[in-house]
């Protein structure tokens, strides 16, 4: 007989575990200012995040309704990328309470991936640089699998890839991608309610709401026991 998988937690990563905004905010205004713009205000910046770095430079430039071809957003792209490696934890931090949270849930058996459409390398980097990473037995990103969030093979990809399976997994995210390919993969899905989304995270309808990471293990226990009866 095999012993079952380890019940697992995959996080999104801007706006879940870490507070990335303010140096998402810097690398875009840089970049705007490249093209004479004026730079957007940091809760502007916050709700242009979740999608990567392309559509984050797109609705930058939609903000300041500047016209810009494709060709012109992928070369922003390459200096959005330059600059932000160089600056990717400058005053970026885990959320208060992540890690009290991780060591709760870990000393009841659970495992940990994250699931992003950040750029793989710029997640590692990220979580590298705050000390986060050997927390997770999976670090995907939006070109890991050639798909991103809401497709549910990014998110099945990464359970798999941890060492899990998506009948033991729960989502946890912030804004629109996150419950929607938890929702598309069959899984249940927690929204915190500190991240970066336009729309109310409640209005998304995701199994649960938390406040404030002290909140993620009961969260996380109540879903996991509702799915075994």
């Amino acid at each position: 007989m095999t012993s079952s998988p380890s019940p697992m937690v995959v996080f999104d990563l801007d706006g879940t575990l870490v507070d990335t905004a303010p140096d998402l905010a810097a690398a875009l205004n840089f970049v705007l200012n490249r093209e004479g713009l004026s730079t957007v205000s940091l809760p502007t910046a916050r709700s242009m995040i979740g999608a990567g770095v392309r559509r984050m430079i797109e609705r930058g430039l939609e903000h300041e309704d500047h016209p810009a071809t494709a060709d012109d957003v992928t070369r922003m792209m390459a200096d959005f990328i330059d600059y932000y490696t160089a600056h990717i934890a400058d005053e970026s931090r885990p959320f208060e309470g992540l890690i009290e949270a991780l060591d709760d849930l870990a000393v009841r058996g659970y495992r940990f991936a994250v699931c992003t459409n950040k750029l793989e390398a710029l997640a590692k980097q990220l979580l590298d640089q705050l000390g986060l990473s050997p927390r997770f037995a999976a670090i995907c990103g939006g070109d890991t699998f050639g798909v991103s969030k809401p497709d549910p093979a990014i998110l099945l990809q990464t359970i798999a890839r941890a060492g899990g399976r998506p009948e033991s997994a729960i989502m946890v995210g912030d804004a629109g991608p996150d419950i929607g390919v938890a929702r598309r993969a069959s899984i249940p899905v927690i929204g915190v309610g500190f991240g970066y989304t336009e729309v109310p995270i409640a209005e998304l309808k995701p199994d649960r709401v938390v406040a404030h990471m002290r909140e993620l293990p009961e969260a996380v226990l109540a879903l996991h026991a509702s799915a075994m009866t």
